[in-house]
């Protein structure tokens, strides 16, 4: 009978939650009690009733006092909720107003001393700049500091106007130029007035043309022509108004693809006559020249400075293995590795390209129509195919021929969705660019220098620079090597203005080897270079100069 008792005391607890049944006993006592092993030692045998009875007592007064707890804690915790209830009723209703912060005055001094344009020069140094207002007022423009860093870094040209400063080999010249306008052609220029010629400037690239460092020219008298994103239109005009000046005929010409030269050979002949000399440093522009002097219609003598080892293999190869892929990621963020690559073209461009390509793990394709440097490709690990083999499979499409209608609307029609197509030779007319001007195709401008072009079914080709130069449009130019070309640049002014009048006659002439060695050895001396010399016995041995040149004009380097 107490067994049954037992059980349904147990059976009727059933209502309290699990956590009441956990409360541990207030004392030790209950505890050893409760405890069966304890019992069964201390009870003896004879006294089971006993023991039931006394559990039985004990486990009621320890469910009587965990119930009191659970009521005693449900009280407190209503009477606290509707006190917070109660409170809330009688409390006034506010209405709290957010206000955004007012700017720092230092702020808004810097903003109205400097203006707008050096508002994010004043944002990022604005943390750790201990500098007074007044320094701020009489800092070096950004233009200035970017002409003098290139200043620093082009040692050659700072040579030759240190050497030449007494001398001034080029007074009395008077040099029209189409170049690339940028802070490194403005150290080029500001060499050639050091050194006695008066100069007047258009730019050869309407995207190239940085706007800062033609008005920097112009503020110190130097006329140039040019701003970033001329009509064709407004290109001619620049061209024409550099040469169509009363009092000012031009005896030089610096060209870069030809566009001066034959705009003075087509409006102005008269001027011809004075010209001393043409040099040139272009694939286009020597090309141009060359039908110039087939047709019996070259003026007078042009050196070829394109055709140079120092232009070659620094410029068009090192310069291009640096700037294709800055132009490609600052243009695309696209990843490289693992994607596969079409170059057409394996000149000293196209090799250059290839490397830095391969470099980044990128499948590198090549297309050529020499058989020599179709070899090269193949010798240096690159699948050589033709443009329709792989048009549909690849990437990324990059033309490096310098060559006219390389990829054509065709072509396009059967590249990949997404696609990149960009243009790393000289001229505009690699890529059809007039064959997607059509009112089926819809052009959509991504950002500066990125176009997508839609087509019909959605498929999105993306052109880079409307097909124009890569490098010098859409990315940063390596200052040292634009140094060797400026050089050879200067150099080739000198001969041909400083040369007999019968020296050089109307023909196209490569740049001097002896001239070559010279430029390479200027700039030897930024780094911790030591040249070997030879021994009279050496120099008897190869019959060769002690003093250079090294190397025959027909030894390819």
């Amino acid at each position: 009978m107490a067994d049954t008792e037992v059980d349904g005391s147990l059976k009727n607890s059933s209502h309290l939650e699990p956590s009441t049944l956990l409360t541990p006993p207030c004392n030790g006592a209950e505890t050893e009690n409760l405890s069966p092993e304890s019992s069964a030692n201390e009870r003896p045998v004879n006294s089971a009733s006993g023991s039931l009875s006394a559990a039985r007592s004990q486990l009621l007064r320890m469910l009587e006092a965990a119930e009191a707890r659970r009521s005693a804690y449900l009280l407190s915790t209503e009477e606290a909720s509707a006190a917070s209830d109660e409170a809330a009723r009688e409390a006034p209703r506010t209405e709290t107003q957010i206000q955004a912060p007012k700017q720092p005055q230092e702020f808004n001094e810097r903003l109205t001393r400097t203006g707008r344009r050096s508002l994010s020069h004043s944002l990022s140094h604005s943390s750790g700049d201990k500098r007074s207002s007044e320094s701020l007022e009489d800092e070096v423009s950004p233009r200035n500091k970017e002409q003098k860093n290139s200043d620093g870094k082009m040692p050659a040209l700072m040579i030759l106007r240190k050497a030449a400063q007494g001398e001034k080999p080029l007074v009395g010249a008077r040099i029209v130029g189409c170049t690339h306008i940028t802070a490194h052609t403005a150290v080029l220029m500001e060499t050639l007035s050091a050194l006695g010629a008066q100069c007047r400037w258009a730019a050869c690239n309407i995207y190239s043309i940085q706007n800062e460092v033609a008005a920097a020219l112009a503020e110190r008298g130097v006329p140039v022509f040019a701003w970033k994103g001329e009509s064709e239109d407004d290109y001619f005009w620049c061209i024409d108004s550099c040469v169509n000046v009363e009092g000012w005929e031009p005896n030089l010409i610096l060209d870069d693809g030809g566009d001066m030269t034959h705009w003075i050979y087509k409006k102005y002949p008269q001027l011809l006559k004075n010209i001393k000399g043409i040099v040139e440093e272009s694939v286009t522009g020597v090309h141009r020249l060359h039908q110039l002097y087939k047709t019996g219609k070259l003026c007078g003598p042009a050196i070829n400075v394109n055709e140079s080892v120092i232009k070659q293999k620094f410029d068009n190869f090192y310069f291009c293995k640096e700037s294709i892929l800055d132009g490609l990621k600052r243009t695309t963020d696209v990843t490289l590795s693992g994607k596969q690559v079409l170059v057409c073209g394996y000149g000293e461009v196209g090799k250059g390209c290839c490397a830095a390509l391969k470099g980044l793990r990128a499948i590198v394709y090549v297309t050529e129509v020499d058989p020599i440097c179709a070899l090269q490709a193949c010798m240096d690990g690159f699948q050589l195919a033709r443009l329709n083999e792989v048009i549909e499979m690849v990437d990324i499409v990059i033309t490096c021929t310098g060559n006219i209608n390389v990829v054509l609307r065709e072509h396009l029609e059967h590249m990949k969705n997404g696609c990149i197509v960009c243009n790393m030779g000289h001229s505009n007319t690699e890529i059809d660019v007039t064959s997607l001007m059509t009112p089926e195709l819809t052009w959509r401008r991504i950002r500066a220098h990125v176009d997508h072009i839609i087509w019909p079914d959605g498929k999105i080709i993306v052109l880079l620079a409307e097909g124009r130069l890569l490098n010098l449009s859409c990315s940063t130019v390596p200052v040292y090597v634009l140094s060797i070309t400026a050089t050879t640049q200067v150099l080739a002014l000198i001969e041909l203005f400083n040369a007999p009048e019968r020296g050089y006659k109307q023909d196209i002439y490569v740049f001097p080897r002896k001239m070559d060695e010279f430029v390479a050895a200027l700039h030897l001396q930024n780094f911790d270079a030591h040249l070997t010399e030879l021994t009279d016995e050496q120099v008897k041995y190869i019959g060769v100069n002690k003093n250079g040149p090294f190397k025959p004009s027909y030894y390819r380097y």
